[in-house]
């Protein structure tokens, strides 16, 4: 539209005015869709037809992602790292995910720690293979292998561990990187200002629905362990922000013995155990911040997570009851929630 307008911009207003509205209402929605990262996505923008590029470069950016930091393919920079190789030169990609993960553990006292991944697989919910009786010994084993402070980045580009068999997973803040990284370039590279992106639940929106004029209508998922059934637990709406949100009620494993284990792993105890905090929904400018800190807040204890406060990071925690029932428990500025 800026191109229409600076093309005629010796024409009269009026003209200007009448070209803009014109080509306003032409604009569809347009909507990709479909699978990565193991898990379902959905970009949303807006044109007057739908952009053939953009698929393709929606493509290679998750090949790019996949390539740098996917613990599921052998041959990627993680999977190498993670088998102690100590010349993998890593990308900004991997760059950006670390020191965001350097300072989401600092702030969250290190219970937002990527190097549970050791844990993570022994408990049956990495790639790697799980370990079935995992007794207090093996767990405390397993915990000599986290701790971010293990890790550093050096001045090439490449990674030190302390111990070769540290086993970093960026999962916990991968989706939510990987909705900005969409996010940027639909933005920067297609110019498109009114964007949602959303991947497996963690989202983005950018600008305002431009069919309604109004800011973008999201939910938020009740805390149910049927996972067939979706239900809504409130509505909001958001412009220029990212919603994350994180919960025990959907993935978890039950072994042999009959006990329970969920994916969020305490990082000082090595525990999988179910917490008071059904899920934490997490609000902030980009979907990496929201994604992390929602992932924090599940591991960690409800004392330190009431009254946490971050500038820009709005919380909502879903709460289980003695009575089998949910309360809610809101950050000040968490946006008003509206009934589904």
């Amino acid at each position: 539209m800026q191109l229409i307008m600076k093309a005629f911009k010796t024409y009269s207003v009026a003209l200007i005015v009448f070209l803009f509205i014109g080509c306003q209402s032409n604009i569809q929605v347009q909507r990709v869709t479909g699978y990565a990262l193991g898990t379902s996505y959905s970009v949303t923008y807006f044109d007057t037809k739908t952009n053939p590029e953009v698929l393709p470069a929606i493509d290679s950016v998750f090949y790019a992602l996949n390539k740098s930091m996917s613990t599921y393919i052998p041959n990627s920079d993680i999977s190498r790292i993670n088998r102690g190789e100590q010349q993998v030169v890593v990308d900004h990609h991997f760059k950006t995910v670390l020191k965001k993960s350097q300072f989401v553990w600092k702030t969250t006292y290190g219970y937002f720690d990527p190097t549970v991944g050791t844990l993570v697989n022994a408990y049956g919910f990495g790639p790697e293979n799980r370990i079935d009786s995992m007794t207090a010994s093996v767990r405390d084993s397993l915990l000599t292998l986290t701790g971010l402070q293990k890790v550093t980045l050096t001045a090439d580009d490449k990674i030190v561990k302390e111990n070769p068999n540290i086993y970093i997973d960026f999962n916990a803040i991968g989706k939510g990187y990987a909705v900005d990284v969409l996010v940027e370039l639909l933005h920067d590279q297609f110019r498109y200002e009114n964007i949602l992106v959303e991947i497996g639940g963690e989202l983005r929106a950018v600008g305002i629905n431009s069919i309604k004029n109004t800011p973008w209508t999201v939910a938020i998922d009740t805390p149910v362990n049927d996972n067939e059934k979706r239900d809504y637990l409130r509505t909001l709406q958001l412009s220029n922000q990212a919603l994350a949100t994180s919960g025990n009620y959907r993935k978890y494993r039950i072994d042999d013995a009959g006990d329970k284990y969920v994916h969020t792993i305490n990082p000082f105890d090595g525990r999988a155990k179910a917490s008071s905090i059904l899920s934490a929904s997490v609000i902030a400018s980009d979907c990496m911040t929201a994604d992390a800190y929602a992932t924090a807040f599940m591991s960690m204890p409800l004392s330190l997570v009431d009254g946490f406060s971050i500038e820009g990071i709005e919380y909502l925690l879903v709460l289980s009851s003695e009575e089998g029932d949910y309360s809610l428990m809101a950050s000040p500025g968490f946006p008003k929630l509206n009934f589904p």
